[in-house]
C-alpha cells in the first residue's frame, strides 16, 4: 500500500495513472464519492503491491530497510542500485511487501441511550474480522459490587462468527463520569469486590466473554497499593477460572507522575500481575480543552518509553483514537465543548470550507482551520493514514502486544486498510 498526499490540480485518474491502477480502486478502498473533488493535503491509501519512497537528506540503504523491514542488499537489488553507492537525495524507491508481524488488536464499542444502534452493530460486524478483542463499553457496579451490564445484543453472536475474543470492561463509572468513592469501595471493601467478582465470573461464562478488563480512572491516590493487592486478588481468581485479565492505565511517563489520573496507576504492578495493559495514550487534544493533536507521536513515544521500563513489550497495547475533534476559537476554559468528528467527516468539512489539509510533522497528525457560516473560526485535528502510519511504525519498532482502538462507530477506513496490509491479527478462540 501506498499513501499519498493530493497536491494541488491532482484527480483521482491522475492519480491512478501514476501508480497503475484504477481511480475506482483509489475510491473504494477509501470509501470515498469519485464525483467529489479532492482536497489539497488530503492523504489517500492507494491499493498496491509495495510502495515507493523518495529518499530524505541522511537516508542510505540500512537506515531505509530498517524502517521498513528489509534488509539493505535486498533493496538494493530490488531497485538495480550499487548497494555501496550514496544516494541522491529525491530519488525514488520501490519498497516490497515485506514479512506482517503479528499483533493483537482490541476496540471498544460503546453504545448509548440503552440501546446498541444499527451503526455500532454493523461497525462491529464490519471490523471484527481485524480485531482479537472486542469491547462493550461498559459494565458498571453499584455500591454493593453488583455488576450492571450494557446493552449487549448480538455482540457475542458477531464476536464468534470471526473468533473475536469478548472482552468484559469493569468501569467505576456513577452517573456518567468516574467516581472516586466507588473507586475506594471497590479497592478496599472486601464483600463490594467478593460480590462483584462473584457477578462477573457468572456474566462471563453465561455470555462468552474471555478477557477481563478492569478501566478504573480517577481513583484516590492513596488507593494505588489497594489497587495492586485488589489485582492479586482478582487476577487469582480468573486466571483459575480460563480467563485473561487486562487493565487500562493513563498515559504516564514517570511514576512519580502527579495527578488523580495518574498516582494510583501503578505500572510496574499491572505489569506484573495482568496478563497485558492498554495505554490510553490519547486525549492530548480533547472536547473540553485546547485545540491540539489528539495523540501526537511525540508524548504517544515518551508514554511507551516510560511503560517499556516497567513491563515488557509482549504486555503493551497502544491505545489509539478513531475520531478528531472540530474546536471553535478562540479556545476558552469551560467553554463550548469540541464536537468529534470522523476522519471522512473531517475531510468532508475542509472540501466544504475550501479549505486545504495542513500536517504537523511534530505531532504527525493533520489539522486545518476554517470560518463557519456565522463568521466563527474553527479548527479541526483528526487521523489520516500518516498518523496511523506513524503509531504502526511504533508498534514494529518497540515490538508492541499491539493497538487498542477507542471507539468504533466513526468511519476510519484508511486505518483498517493500513492494519490488515502490515499485521497479521492474532485470534485467541
Amino acid at each position: 500500500m501506498q499513501i499519498y498526499v493530493v497536491k494541488q490540480g491532482d484527480s483521482l485518474y491522475q492519480i491512478a495513472n501514476q501508480f497503475g491502477t484504477s481511480y475506482q480502486s483509489i475510491a473504494n478502498v477509501n470509501e470515498i464519492d469519485p464525483s467529489l473533488p479532492l482536497v489539497v493535503g488530503q492523504a489517500l491509501v492507494i491499493p498496491i503491491y509495495g510502495q515507493f519512497y523518495t529518499v530524505q537528506p541522511g537516508d542510505s540503504l540500512y537506515t531505509i530497510g530498517q524502517r521498513f523491514g528489509i534488509s539493505a542488499a535486498e533493496l538494493a537489488s530490488v531497485n538495480q542500485i550499487n548497494m555501496y553507492q550514496p544516494l541522491s537525495v529525491g530519488m525514488t524507491l520501490y519498497i516490497p511487501e515485506s514479512a506482517k508481524r503479528t499483533i493483537e488488536t482490541n476496540a471498544y464499542i460503546e453504545p448509548t441511550g440503552g440501546s446498541v444502534s444499527d451503526v455500532l452493530e454493523n461497525a462491529a460486524r464490519k471490523h471484527v474480522d481485524n480485531l482479537t478483542y472486542l469491547a462493550p463499553f461498559s459494565f458498571q457496579v453499584d455500591r454493593q459490587g453488583n455488576l450492571i451490564a450494557p446493552p449487549l445484543n448480538d455482540f457475542n453472536a458477531i464476536a464468534s462468527e470471526q473468533n473475536a475474543t469478548l472482552m468484559l470492561v469493569v468501569t467505576n463509572l456513577e452517573e456518567g463520569a468516574f467516581s472516586q468513592e466507588l473507586g475506594r469501595l471497590i479497592l478496599t471493601d472486601e464483600t463490594v469486590q467478593n460480590n462483584m467478582l462473584d457477578q462477573i465470573i457468572a456474566t462471563a461464562k453465561e455470555s462468552g466473554f474471555g478477557d477481563i478488563h478492569f478501566d478504573f480512572e480517577f481513583l484516590p491516590p492513596e488507593n494505588r497499593e489497594d489497587y495492586r493487592a485488589f489485582l492479586e486478588k482478582a487476577t487469582t481468581r480468573l486466571h483459575n477460572e480460563g480467563f485473561l485479565v487486562s487493565t487500562a492505565l493513563a498515559p504516564k511517563t514517570s511514576a512519580e507522575q502527579e495527578g488523580n489520573w495518574y498516582e494510583a496507576h501503578d505500572y510496574q504492578a499491572h505489569g506484573e500481575i495482568v496478563d497485558f495493559v492498554v495505554l490510553m495514550t490519547y486525549e492530548w487534544g480533547y472536547s473540553g480543552g485546547p485545540a491540539m493533536a489528539v495523540s501526537p507521536i511525540g508524548p504517544v513515544r515518551d508514554v511507551v518509553n516510560y511503560a517499556l521500563t516497567e513491563m515488557p513489550s509482549e504486555k503493551i497495547m497502544l491505545g489509539q483514537n478513531l475520531y478528531g475533534y472540530d474546536w471553535t476559537l478562540p479556545y476558552e476554559p469551560g467553554g463550548e465543548y469540541a464536537k468529534a468528528l470522523s476522519p471522512q467527516q473531517a475531510i468532508q468539512v475542509a472540501r466544504d470550507n475550501n479549505q486545504a489539509i495542513l500536517f504537523d510533522e511534530e505531532a504527525k497528525a493533520p489539522y486545518f482551520r476554517y470560518v463557519d457560516q456565522e463568521g466563527q473560526e474553527h479548527e479541526v485535528w483528526f487521523e489520516d493514514a500518516r498518523s496511523i502510519q506513524a503509531k504502526f511504525d511504533l508498534i514494529k519498532e518497540k515490538n508492541l502486544r499491539g493497538i487498542s482502538y477507542w471507539k468504533l462507530g466513526l468511519s476510519f477506513p484508511q486505518n483498517w486498510l493500513l492494519l490488515e496490509d502490515q499485521f497479521t491479527i492474532r485470534k485467541r478462540g
